[in-house]
């Protein structure tokens, strides 16, 4: 049984982690047909302009604009401050722009970042690295230190770095890893955000097939909405009975998943807080969503599916996309005993990052402002959410 197989919970409406679209164009319809639906927008722009407003035909064919090559010059760099950070034996936490200089290249992705991440389209591509020639070890460090000069890293869960492979299909013992979200498998990840203003992805191995990172604009997203749907602006802006688990116990955390602030929209969701996940479904002692909520969450999956840009991972490129202005997802995959899909994740808050809403702060101020330990597991190892 494949680790998505959805277990259902009987107070929600009929909607599973992965999307269905033949339901959902049912519930378009009966809500269309039997809702008085609002057909004028809330305090938010009738469309959205400017650079992150894209399609994914606008860059097929076209990857000389959003791949970054990196030049001999700037490998030499990389390998030089690798190699002297790994002999200091110091702990990567303390890899720093000034412990992992680069002179050029540092200088370098943070324009790249600033010009086409945060202020441009909304993502980039940085190709060239040979995580052949490193270690496991030694590839965190490389990647962890380019990182270091986009920004501030940040937690997730219990470490400031994640491992990104299939701990279910070659694990005996599947319960020693609770899996609640796709990541950590080789089924589809649907289109959500992660947490933090930048996801950055480092593939240190691709899978034998399959695995297409696929990206989206959320403000090509929202601009569809707007014009057709309106009343679904209205609906992702108000609050959300979100189902966040700890090691202790459940709550509900109760927020938008759609804001207008400094003129700029910024979406913050994942699917798999409103349907459960697997065989860990929503919680039945928690307020369901509604069915305009389901709705919702499937117009902005299938929106996003129309629009996307799909980016096949090599081996050694280093994924930076804007996580407030991008939605992304995954196609399966499969391994083979040569090729097993390995990513390496970072959380990054760069210096001249977006205003947040004031709903966002807090998990901000966890991932990136309160005093924590650096923890750089040397494989998959985690804390749900």
């Amino acid at each position: 049984m494949p680790p998505t197989a959805q277990l259902q919970n009987s107070t929600q409406p009929d909607i599973s982690y992965l999307p269905n679209r033949k339901k959902y164009e049912d519930r378009v319809a009966c809500r269309l047909a039997q809702e008085d639906l609002k057909k004028d927008l809330p305090a938010f722009p009738a469309q959205l302009f400017g650079p992150k407003v894209w399609k994914g035909s606008d860059y097929e064919g076209k990857e000389t604009e959003w791949i970054y090559q990196l030049t001999e010059k700037e490998l030499l760099e990389i390998d030089e401050a690798t190699e002297c950070f790994d002999a200091t034996g110091k702990p990567l936490g303390e890899i720093s722009k000034e412990t992992f200089p680069l002179p050029t290249f540092g200088t370098k992705i943070k324009k790249l970042i600033e010009d086409d991440v945060l202020d441009g389209r909304g993502f980039i591509v940085v190709r060239g690295i040979n995580p052949d020639k490193y270690t496991v070890h030694q590839n965190m460090i490389a990647y962890t230190g380019i990182c270091a000069h986009v920004g501030k890293r940040g937690k997730q869960g219990q470490h400031v770095i994640s491992h990104i492979r299939d701990i279910v299909t070659n694990n005996k013992n599947p319960v020693d890893f609770p899996i609640q979200n796709a990541s950590y498998t080789n089924d589809i990840q649907v289109y959500h955000t992660d947490a933090g203003d930048i996801v950055s992805l480092y593939a240190i191995n691709a899978g034998e097939t399959g695995g297409k990172s696929r990206i989206a604009s959320n403000w090509t997203v929202y601009n569809e909405l707007a014009k057709n749907r309106p009343d679904l602006i209205h609906v992702l802006s108000k609050d959300w009975p979100h189902q966040i688990n700890d090691s202790k116990d459940c709550h509900v955390l109760h927020r938008p998943l759609l804001y207008y602030l400094d003129e700029k929209i910024i979406f913050q969701y994942a699917r798999f807080f409103f349907t459960g996940f697997g065989d860990h479904p929503r919680r039945e002692d928690i307020p369901p969503i509604s069915e305009a909520q389901a709705e919702a969450l499937d117009a902005l999956h299938f929106t996003a599916e129309k629009f996307n840009l799909g980016l096949q991972f090599q081996k050694g490129d280093m994924q930076f996309i804007n996580n407030l202005s991008i939605f992304h997802a995954r196609d399966s995959y499969t391994d083979s005993e040569k090729n097993v899909r390995h990513l390496l994740r970072h959380w990054i808050h760069p210096e001249n990052a977006w205003e947040l809403p004031c709903h966002l702060q807090p998990t901000w101020d966890n991932l990136f402002f309160n005093e924590r330990e650096e923890v750089f597991p040397e494989g998959p190892a985690f804390r749900l959410f």
